[in-house]
Formats: C-alpha cells, structure tokens, sequence
C-alpha cells in the first residue's frame, strides 16, 4: 500500500503520520468552510469521517454547550481523534466511534450504541443539528444511499456541510484518483444532484482562489 492509500484509510505508522498532516494542512480548509456553518452554542453536531480529530476540537469550541460526535472507520483514526478530544470525552461532550457513514442505521435512542460484531453505529432521526464531512465524501461508498443517512439524521432545519479541496476544476485533481484506490472527486454540480435527490433544498457551492470549496445544505423545513 502507498503512503496515499492512509488519505483514504489512515494504517499503521504510515497512517498516524499521516493524520498528523491532515490535522496541520487541512486547517486553512475547515477554518473558511466552518463560516458557512450556523452553529448554537448548544448544538448537535456529527463530524463524518473525523480523521484526525481536528475538527472534531474546533466544532466544540465553536458550540460549547453542545455535544459533537464522531465517526470513522479506521481505528488509527478513532484512537486519534479520541487522543486530541480526550478532555471533551471525560465531560461527556464528545464521543467518537468507529463505523461507516453507509452503516447509520435506524435506531430509536437519543444518541448511538453498538451492533453486533459488525459494530455498526445506530443513531437516532431527527437528532443533529449539523453534519460536517471535510475532506472525506471522496470514499463513501454508495454516496446516494450516505446522503440519504446523513438525511435522516439531520433535525428538520439542520445544516450538512461538505468541504474538499478538490472538485475536478484542475488536472492535478486527476492525479490524486490514479494515486489512491477507490477515491472519486465529485463536482460542486454533481454533489448538488445527490443531495437533491437524497431530499435537500438551498444547496449553496462557495469557492475561494485556492480551488477550496464547499456545500453548505439546509434540510427542508418541515
């Protein structure tokens, strides 16, 4: 496996330095995409594929009487993200779990438990007020089914947040799919379809001069 193939699935040494790099250069990227992302203090937020747990620390300084949950599916990445958010952990304001976007299946609690020995994550309809996915949605598999999920979860109002660095616009996005196994950069338009059919309204596409972009989605209100 190449050092790259730990941007999808963070192993090993390899993948430690890795979420480490994440954590440093990915900061200019969360930091604009978060002002697109309305917050109370007291929020429900769920960070999607949380790497290395930075932004998991910046979305509860930006909500400090909220809860933020994690959750990804390299254990290198867990046991990170639970390092850097340990303090947040102890006051029961945070929590991160290993699993899959695509494995959020329906459960009736407040919040999230384990099943089985697939270890899939329940949570709750209705529950979050924001869903973030920063650099992540290039993985998901079956990304209309992941879209539907983050759907469900989201209160009637909420916010899903999507930032990547790349978006097509430029041959070196190219490069990077040719690199790692299985990753596929979606277009501002292309995401906008999938959301819209997941059942999505206001879909908003910001750019900056750093090829930056994100989706900032309001749920319908209902």
């Amino acid at each position: 496996m190449s050092f790259f193939e730990n941007t999808r699935k963070p192993t090993g040494f390899g993948g430690k330095v890795m979420l480490n790099m994440m954590n440093l250069f990915h900061a200019p990227l969360a930091d604009w995409g978060m002002k697109f992302l309305p917050l109370s203090s007291n929020a429900k937020v769920l960070d999607c594929g949380c790497g290395g747990g930075a932004n998991i620390k910046r979305l509860l300084k930006k909500c400090p009487e909220g809860i933020v949950k994690g959750i990804d599916y390299s254990p290198v990445s867990v046991e990170k993200s639970k390092k850097v958010n340990e303090a947040a952990i102890a006051e029961g304001r945070c929590a991160v779990l290993q699993g899959s976007v695509a494995d959020m299946i329906f459960g009736s609690g407040r919040c999230a438990r384990w099943q089985g020995s697939v270890e899939r994550i329940i949570f709750a309809s209705d529950w979050f007020d924001a869903v973030t996915a920063f650099e992540t949605v290039y993985f998901w598999p079956n990304l209309p089914q992941c879209f539907r999920e983050v759907y469900r979860v989201l209160k009637p109002g909420g916010t899903f947040l999507i930032c990547n660095e790349s978006s097509g616009d430029t041959d070196k996005d190219e490069k990077w799919t040719e690199i790692i196994d299985g990753m596929t950069i979606y277009s501002g338009d292309e995401l906008k379809t999938f959301l819209e059919n997941a059942g999505f309204c206001n879909v908003q596409i910001h750019k900056n001069n750093m090829y930056l972009f994100c989706v900032a989605v309001q749920l319908r209100e209902e």
